[in-house]
């Protein structure tokens, strides 16, 4: 029978919903905080992208992030995706996210509470009784200020069967329209994940009217493979993140779930609403937004995803690319082309490469970047895309930061003490900074302290270069903390100096957004 769902309408049988939620659990990794206008760019990217319900923050854990809440609900306050807030099973959290997302066309409040025995005893203390009596009168206070209520069992993979399936009962009597059942600790084998859906399905009253939903945590390596096994078992909508981010060792990655839906058709008999080829691209707006570049053997949207060294490898995928490739590079944003652009191209020929690329900026980032597109490409022979896409990251993770970097000298050599002079804008003040150091990055990042004083534990400085020769383009990553808080900041250049300084204020910026948010008050 379909489901005739408040959001969604009436369900095809095969309909999967993608509910995105690296704007809420993604963000709640180490070092992965984004301000507002991050936050709305990868709202607006995460739209196009086709996602069906965007998970916008937790509305009470700071002002801050109520604001963002709502500024994504009201971002789509005609049409849209879904937008959601999570909640923990009281009505301070409950009327919060009500708040934050009533502007949404579409509003779901996303209600929490754990139902394993583990979870109730030490974090809860809670009897059964008392939890299957706080979710009844949690959803039906959700219920009344919004018709899409979603239920989840906080560590429900690890719940006992009888007493999951009274609470997910419980929960579908006072109103909840999607029931989701996560793997939080990411404990879970794909078999278990898959009989406990069927067995939810099959006792529940009334599951047959209401939408399940898996959200799968990444800790043995099992969260596409127990999503996949959710689907299989009759699940409809997929909880997932860009690149897999989350906490501890992330959520299933949204890239890998579809294209395994797409790939493995014959299998995963399935229809959504995801535009394929803008996966790279969303990808990299993230990983630009966030600091966080994937690994290069990252499924589908790594830099080696669709390289082939191996000379049998080669000679295959010259005869013909299936032979080694189960899904085209352009199904998902690559493209074949490398080499594009030059210095005597124009700002058209500049914006048609980055769409292309997968990349929709304004005027003025579109200014800033090819202004910088113009000076990388008189210092290189050639600009390749991955260039492009550096410099365009770099420019896109700069926007809105209360600090940035507008001047730089570094004096060294052998025998010389390395010094640097720099120039910082702290908002819009100008402030200068010279310092000495044991080499010329440590003199620069001492000289960034000299302008703007603070006290943090440098825990990474890694360089990668973006392509080959002497020529190419450095990206640096730089990771800080500060009171147990970890952030990573990226910079992009050719001189690896200046890259090093621009990801080093990168970072700094995101520690100035995480000084700013709180834990959320005990429920």
């Amino acid at each position: 029978m379909p489901i005739i769902h408040p959001s969604f309408g009436q369900l095809d049988d095969d309909r999967i919903i993608f509910f995105d939620t690296t704007l809420r659990d993604g963000e709640q990794s180490p070092g992965f905080s984004m301000n507002l206008e991050e936050k709305l760019r990868m709202a607006e990217a995460l739209d196009d992208l086709g996602v069906d319900v965007i998970e916008a923050g937790f509305a009470i854990a700071s002002p801050g992030d109520f604001e963002s809440v709502q500024s994504i609900a009201r971002k789509f306050a005609k049409e849209g995706p879904v937008v959601a807030s999570l909640s923990r099973a009281n009505s301070a959290d409950i009327m919060a996210s009500a708040n934050a997302v009533k502007p949404a066309a579409r509003p779901r409040i996303h209600i929490v509470l754990a139902t394993s025995e583990l979870h109730m005893r030490v974090k809860l203390r809670m009897s059964h009784d008392e939890v299957l009596a706080r979710i009844t009168e949690s959803v039906t206070l959700a219920r009344n200020h919004a018709a899409d209520v979603e239920w989840s069992a906080e560590d429900g993979s690890r719940s006992e069967d009888d007493f999951l399936c009274r609470c997910v009962e419980a929960a579908i009597r006072a109103g909840a329209t999607t029931i989701n059942i996560p793997d939080t600790v990411g404990y879970a084998l794909p078999e278990e994940t898959a009989r406990q859906f069927r067995m939810l399905r099959e006792r529940v009253p009334n599951a047959d009217q209401v939408i399940f939903s898996t959200h799968n945590h990444n800790d043995l390596g099992l969260a596409v493979a127990n999503t996949l096994a959710a689907v299989q078992a009759g699940v409809r909508q997929i909880e997932c993140t860009i690149n897999g981010i989350g906490e501890r060792a992330g959520n299933a990655a949204l890239e890998e779930a579809v294209m395994a839906l797409r790939t493995r058709h014959d299998k995963l008999a399935a229809k959504h609403s995801i535009k394929t080829t803008r996966l790279l691209g969303i990808s990299r707006l993230l990983a630009a937004i966030t600091g966080f570049d994937v690994q290069p053997n990252k499924a589908i949207v790594g830099r080696n995803a669709f390289a082939h060294e191996s000379g049998i490898h080669q000679d295959g995928v010259l005869k013909d690319a299936s032979t080694y490739e189960i899904m085209t590079p352009e199904s998902v944003g690559w493209t074949k082309s490398s080499l594009v652009l030059g210095k005597h191209s124009g700002r058209a020929a500049f914006r048609d490469r980055l769409a292309t690329l997968g990349y929709e900026v304004g005027d003025n980032q579109l200014n800033d970047a090819f202004k910088r597109f113009k000076d990388l490409a008189d210092r290189k022979k050639i600009v390749y895309d991955e260039d492009i896409a550096a410099l365009v990251d770099d420019e896109i993770s700069n926007q809105q930061n209360r600090v940035k970097l507008t001047a730089l000298t570094v004096a060294t050599g052998m025998g010389a003490k390395p010094m640097a002079t720099l120039s910082l804008e702290v908002d819009g003040e100008k402030r200068d900074g010279m310092a000495t150091g044991d080499g010329a990055v440590d003199a620069t990042f001492a000289a960034i302290r000299d302008a703007y004083p603070h006290d943090v534990a440098l825990k990474l400085y890694a360089v990668q270069n973006v392509t080959g020769g002497t020529d190419a383009q450095a990206r640096v990553t730089v990771r800080m903390e500060e009171a147990g808080k970890l952030v990573d900041g990226q910079g992009a250049d050719t001189d690896t100096i200046v890259a090093s300084a621009r990801a080093y204020v990168h970072a700094l910026n995101k520690l100035l957004v995480k000084r700013e948010r709180r834990e959320p008050p005990a429920a």
